[in-house]
């Protein structure tokens, strides 16, 4: 609910800021004294167009905040976490309107487009007037009401999902048959690469060990011819590195004295001519063993050839051919037997309709007996409020060839002024009287279920007096016990009744004029009521009517 809105330098208003109470809160004053700039800032501050008329003459711009408290407005909050504008249970809608008439929007501080001020601003208040923000002349606002009275927001939520999902999978349908002759042709496509690369069955580590394979195969002759020529030069009949060394020892070993220093040199060269005449032997087994498998080499190169050449088809590197071989397979089999291929697509389409005609037609069911019961209860309403006459009608106007989101069919509020005209719909046939004391009507039956925390109303009482204007009163104090109602009221009947009193004057001072709004104690209020009762000159008998009739508005309990 709207818990504080504060005004700066907009119209005549310099600075006013007013605190806001659950219930219903009444603002009255002279004509001229500027009630309409609660509204139309409010309104301003919802998104509606500003020109720079608004700023107050002498001021650079006009600013204005509404706070609301959305504890209990569900819907309010999902948005905002949507938007990631979330704030906990506060919401702070800003305008700043420049003298040059461009404005600034901002949520909870954030700068926004006026979209979202308008988006936003509707599921926290409905203002019910003459402008823009009427929402009860649009037809969308009418599903809304019957909804939220059958108790069916859910179910309708629940249709709208099944619809779009119904939707998705006509249009990934039809894109199917669209393309039905480029998805055959790749199928077969993907069909001779898959059996192509199949037949290739290359493993993930397969081309390395194969490239490394024909390496050595291909130089095999070379190892062959210098392993030989190494180990003649380690143990060949001619001169050998083992035979040097034999002589080199020889040497050593006939010396005419014994030379303890080259003791570890005869050790050394010992051990030489063993381990080169070892290495010598292990030199020529290895030549003996060594196969250089001619057959094996062609197998490779083959193979390394039928590899390269795919690659080459695909244009991938050839260690890319397996991770391709798994990407190729996976597009078949979803193109072959997966979500894509049409019979399974027909089959999703039937499904999702089915879900959605089901839970259409128990929306349609929930809408229909939710009807004839919201028409005769906001008849008696309209009764009570002297208009008699007025016929109020829920049409629903199903379309079974073509279903909407919101279900199988279009509803619209009608209304019959006089007996025996038809119902027409209500732009075309109520005044705005007679529109705001309908939707007072309309409130009134569906308060116990409506989501917009905060409603407001402007002219409700135009065009009635007497005890109408009492039993409008006590309606607006009924709304008022199940959340906030914000009334513009000329008649003493109504504001008695409400639960707080706003007052709206205005005063000049140094040649400018200032509008003036406080909040009215009980005195104030009798005083006010008093007024609005007697005009200019309040007598005590007038006094005592005012005391009479607050004291009896107060006591009222609906």
């Amino acid at each position: 609910m709207l818990t504080q809105l504060t005004v700066s330098n907009y119209a005549i208003a310099e600075r006013i800021e007013l605190q806001f109470r659950q219930g219903m809160t009444a603002l009255t004053g002279e004509t001229g004294a500027g009630k309409s700039i609660v509204l139309d800032a409010l309104g301003l501050a919802l998104g509606d167009r500003a020109d720079a008329g608004a700023v107050r003459h002498g001021a650079k711009r006009a600013d204005i905040t509404a706070t609301f408290d959305i504890s209990r407005v569900p819907e309010a909050r999902a948005w905002l976490e949507r938007h990631e504008l979330d704030d906990d249970n506060d919401c702070i809608l800003r305008r700043v309107i420049s003298r040059d008439g461009r404005s600034r929007a901002y949520i909870n501080g954030q700068p926004c487009p006026l979209t979202h001020l308008r988006a936003l601003g509707g599921l926290l208040m409905d203002i019910h007037s003459q402008h823009q923000h009427q929402s009860l002349l649009r037809k969308d606002t009418h599903r809304k009401l019957l909804d939220e009275f059958a108790g069916a927001q859910a179910l309708a939520g629940e249709v709208h999902a099944a619809w779009k999902s119904w939707q998705q999978a006509r249009q990934r349908l039809e894109q199917r048959r669209q393309h039905a002759d480029e998805a055959e042709a790749r199928l077969q496509l993907l069909r001779y690469q898959v059996e192509e690369l199949d037949r290739l069955a290359l493993a993930d580590d397969e081309l390395g060990q194969l490239e490394q394979e024909q390496a050595r195969l291909s130089q095999a002759d070379t190892v062959r011819h210098r392993s030989h020529l190494a180990a003649e030069l380690c143990v060949g009949e001619e001169t050998s590195a083992a035979d040097l060394v034999r002589q080199a020892l020889q040497q050593l070993e006939q010396l005419p004295v014994e030379i303890p220093a080259l003791a570890d040199t005869l050790q050394m060269l010992t051990e030489a001519r063993i381990q080169i005449a070892e290495a010598g032997d292990n030199l020529r087994r290895f030549v003996d063993d060594y196969d250089a498998d001619p057959a094996r080499l062609a197998d490779v190169e083959e193979r390394l050839s039928a590899i390269y050449q795919l690659a080459r088809k695909h244009r991938v590197a050839p260690e890319a051919l397996p991770a391709l071989h798994r990407q190729l397979a996976e597009e078949l089999a979803e193109l072959d037997a997966g979500e894509g291929s049409l019979e399974q697509l027909e089959a999703e389409l039937d499904r999702h309709r089915q879900a959605f005609e089901t839970l259409a037609n128990r929306l349609s069911e929930a809408r229909q007996q939710a009807a004839a019961d919201l028409d005769q209860r906001i008849g008696e309403e309209l009764a009570r409020l002297g208009m008699p006459l007025v016929q109020f009608v829920t049409h629903l106007a199903r379309h079974d060839d073509e279903p909407a989101p919101h279900g199988w069919e279009d509803i619209e509020f009608l209304v019959s002024a006089n007996p025996g005209q038809p119902a027409r719909a209500l732009a075309k046939v109520a005044s705005g009287g007679e529109l705001s004391r309908i939707s007072l009507a309309i409130q009134v039956v569906v308060a116990q279920t409506s989501t917009t925390p905060t409603l407001v109303f402007d002219e409700v009482d135009v065009g009635i007096g007497g005890g109408t204007a009492e039993v409008v009163g006590r309606l607006l104090r009924t709304l008022g016990n199940h959340g906030q109602v914000i009334c513009v009221t000329h008649l003493p009947q109504v504001a008695a009744q409400s639960h707080q009193h706003l007052f709206v004057s205005k005063f000049t001072e140094q040649d400018t004029t200032y509008s003036r709004i406080e909040a009215l104690d009980d005195q104030g209020r009798i005083s006010e009521v008093a007024r609005m009762l007697g005009g200019v000159d309040v007598t005590e008998q007038t006094l005592a009517h005012a005391r009479e009739m607050f004291s009896r508005g107060q006591a009222t309990h609906h």
